[in-house]
């Protein structure tokens, strides 16, 4: 069992940068692949991006590559998302989500993982 707590959301202005993280405990953070998903209100939660158990293989949904870069500190068993030049519409609350490193590609869906956090709010205001 791996138990998931993120933070860092808050109130941003359009442009600008803010690093959400999440902390995990339980399981062996380092065999678990992690990710960050999304929900705007009234949308359904989304795909933002991910990283192997490893470092080594990173996914970002399309309309983040070049803002967002997620990292993983095996030390600390805590994986982030930073995120730059933020647009209203990345506007939602974020959600941490972990699921057992397996031989296959990294899960771009939401039943790909079985773990997730409580979420955080990130406001961007234009």
């Amino acid at each position: 069992q791996v138990q998931l707590v993120e933070s860092g959301g808050g109130l941003v202005q359009a442009g600008g940068s803010l690093r959400v993280a999440c902390a995990a405990s339980g399981r062996t953070f380092s065999t678990y692949d992690m990710a960050w998903f999304r929900q705007a209100p009234g949308k359904e939660r989304e795909f933002v991006a991910a990283i192997s158990w490893n470092g080594g293989v990173t996914a970002y949904v399309n309309s983040v590559k070049g803002r967002f870069t997620i990292s993983t500190d095996n030390a600390s068993n805590s994986v982030s998302l930073q995120m730059n030049s933020l647009k209203s519409e990345d506007t939602a609350v974020y959600y941490c989500a972990a699921r057992r490193a397996v031989f296959a590609p990294l899960a771009i869906s939401l039943e790909g993982y079985d773990y997730w956090g409580q979420g955080t709010q990130v406001t961007v205001s234009s």
